[in-house]
C-alpha cells in the first residue's frame, strides 16, 4: 500500500511539473542552462520595432553543417528549433551591409568587437574553423556573447533574421 501512495505522489507531482513547463513554455518563457548569457529563468518578448544592434535575443539556428557539428561536438543544448537544437540567447552586433572581420578576434566595421577573442581549438583540443568574414547579407544578422567559450558568428557566420524568436528578456536569472 505504501509503494502505491509513493507511486501516486511521485506521478501527481510529475503532472504538475510537466503541465507547468508546458505552460510556461507556451507564454515565451524558457530556461537558460548554458554559459552564454546568465543561468535562469529567460522570456521571450515579441519585438515592437525592427531587431537592432545592440539588442538581445532568442533566434533558432538553421539547420546547416555547421550548426549540426556543433549540436554533435555539445556546444548546443537539445530543443525545438530546426535540427533538434535549442535556441539561441545572443546580442545582435552587426546588421546588413556591415563589415566582418575575422582574425585573432572578431571586428565590426574595422572596430574591435570586445571579448571576441576567436579560438582555433575548444576545450577537448579539436579545431574549431571560424567564419571568412566579409559583409553581412540583407536580412541576416551577426552575433555575439561575451562569454569566452561561446559558439557565436564568429564560428557560423550570420544567422538569418527569419530565425529570430523575439527580444531576450531576462526574469530571475544566476551570473556566477
Amino acid at each position: 500500500m505504501r509503494r502505491l501512495v509513493w507511486f501516486y505522489r511521485f506521478c501527481s507531482v510529475s503532472l504538475i511539473t510537466l503541465g507547468l513547463i508546458l505552460l510556461l513554455g507556451g507564454a515565451g518563457f524558457r530556461v537558460n542552462l548554458t554559459p552564454s548569457e546568465p543561468l535562469g529563468l529567460w522570456r521571450i518578448v515579441k519585438p515592437n520595432r525592427p531587431i537592432l544592434v545592440g539588442d538581445l535575443v532568442f533566434i533558432c539556428p538553421p539547420d546547416t553543417d555547421a550548426i549540426r557539428k556543433a549540436r554533435a561536438r555539445g556546444y548546443l543544448r537539445f530543443g525545438l528549433c530546426e535540427g533538434l537544437v535549442a535556441p539561441l540567447i545572443k546580442t545582435v552586433v552587426a546588421t546588413a551591409g556591415q563589415a566582418i572581420q575575422i582574425s585573432d578576434v572578431a571586428r565590426v566595421d574595422g572596430r574591435p568587437l570586445p571579448h571576441s577573442r576567436v579560438s582555433r581549438m575548444d576545450g577537448q583540443g579539436r579545431e574549431m574553423t571560424p567564419y571568412d568574414g566579409g559583409v553581412v547579407p540583407p536580412g541576416t544578422v551577426f552575433l555575439h556573447s561575451e562569454f569566452p567559450g561561446s559558439f557565436d558568428s564568429r564560428y557560423f557566420g550570420p544567422l538569418s533574421m527569419d530565425g529570430i524568436l523575439g527580444l531576450a528578456q531576462e526574469v530571475w536569472a544566476y551570473a556566477p
